[in-house]
């Protein structure tokens, strides 16, 4: 299973289609995974902001072993875009 499947998996578990906002989900060198109302999906589209990161570090929040702001903070994960979408996010991942 790719990174992308994983990820759409995952996040499809955690948030599903109970996301108001849209999120499109940059993993370098593996491809894009968009979230909206209508739940994940491998997709480049689009999105009020942007999250980009190394796989590994997506595999880490999704599993629940790094939190999305620490994340930030240390500069593994950057962010483009509306920041309060973002936020709310970070806080259906956890």
């Amino acid at each position: 299973m790719s990174v992308v499947d994983e990820a759409v998996t995952a996040i499809n578990e955690k948030v599903g289609g109970s996301f108001d906002g849209s999120v499109k989900f940059v993993i370098e060198g593996e491809g894009a995974v968009m979230l909206d109302d209508a739940g994940a999906r491998a997709a480049d589209e689009p999105a009020e902001v942007t999250l980009t990161a190394d796989a590994d570090t997506f595999r880490q929040i999704l599993d629940g072993d790094l939190n999305p702001t620490s994340a930030f903070m240390t500069g593994r994960l950057s962010i483009d875009g509306d920041m309060g979408q973002a936020m709310k996010l970070a806080g259906a991942l956890s």
